[in-house]
């Protein structure tokens, strides 16, 4: 159960604002819990179900990022406006602002993974633990992961989804219903959509500016300027204990979670059985056990210490 934000406002981001959400109460012995959502371009919505770690002891930041949601919406800000960098100054400038950098972990979703990686490697202090959920470390294998469960879909599928695709008319009810089949493969299993995912996926569908120029016009289309976009280089550079999350089922297979596996120091991961790219919805007594024992040790490193002798 969602637990009742204890602030909202939004924070100055240079010439724009972040909107935020704070549940619990930050400044305490226990880190706050800052969650970056995915898209790049969605909204917090989805992931609001994590406010319940608050009645664990852990305040939960919730943000929307720049573009979407209560932030600032630039739908005529250049193509170039929208970068990779500019989504980590502004995690960065958040963490600031609402005073919790001496003392925080980073929860990642999809796109927001790769966010928190790169913040993670450059080693702020108050940084005490980092969560990757359900993220590509790089564009590139996601774009060929993509291929390979596209060519699994029931017969037809793909082909009518390309030949949407090459005519440009990703915009059509036909290409949605034709793309449901893969989102309910490898995005989402529970059925109907729970009303968090279907709320931050319409928000999105309202609003694509960030998504239509980084993303493209789907999960498995990339076509925008994260095509290419990685952040292996950086792994080597992080540090603080490290818990990777994915689905069986999940669009970011695990070959392209594997070199966060491979090249983090200090890093374990949970692939959810039943799970596809949402397992906190799909999963949630599952997700919530893995989650909150991995906070607890983060917090307690005597408890690590432990269970990294059990």
């Amino acid at each position: 159960m969602a637990v009742a934000p204890t602030a909202k406002g939004w924070v100055p981001f240079g010439e724009h604002r972040t909107w935020y959400r704070v549940t619990g109460q930050p400044g305490g012995a226990a880190p706050a819990v800052v969650v970056v959502h995915g898209g790049p371009g969605s909204t917090h919505d989805y992931l609001l179900s994590l406010t319940e770690l608050a009645g664990h002891g852990f305040p939960v930041v919730h943000y929307d990022q720049l573009g979407s949601g209560g932030s600032s919406r630039l739908p005529d800000a250049d193509p170039g406006f929208w970068n990779p960098e500019l989504f980590g100054d502004e995690l960065d400038n958040l963490v600031h602002r609402l005073g919790i950098e001496d003392n925080y972990v980073l929860y990642g979703q999809s796109w927001g993974g790769l966010v928190v990686a790169r913040h993670a490697a450059e080693r702020p202090d108050g940084l005490r633990g980092l969560v990757i959920a359900n993220s590509p470390a790089s564009y590139e294998l996601w774009r060929s992961e993509m291929d390979r469960l596209r060519a699994l879909l029931p017969p037809g599928v793909d082909e009518g989804l390309r030949a949407h695709e090459a005519a440009g008319t990703t915009d059509t009810q036909e290409y949605f219903d034709l793309m449901r089949v893969f989102y309910d493969r490898h995005v989402c299993r529970v059925l109907p959509w729970p009303a968090d995912y279907l709320a931050s996926f319409m928000e999105m569908a309202d609003n694509s500016t960030v998504y239509s120029v980084m993303n493209g016009p789907s999960e498995f289309t990339v076509t925008g300027t994260l095509a290419d976009y990685s952040v292996i280089d950086r792994l080597d550079d992080i540090e603080v204990p490290t818990l990777l999350i994915s689905g069986a089922h999940d669009e970011a297979t695990p070959a392209t979670v594997q070199p966060y596996y491979d090249r983090i120091h200090d890093v374990r991961w949970e692939i959810l059985p039943e799970s596809s790219h949402v397992p906190h919805l799909e999963e949630p007594d599952r997700f919530r056990e893995i989650l909150l024992g991995f906070l607890q040790e983060v917090h307690s490193p005597a408890e690590r210490e432990v269970a990294s002798h059990g």
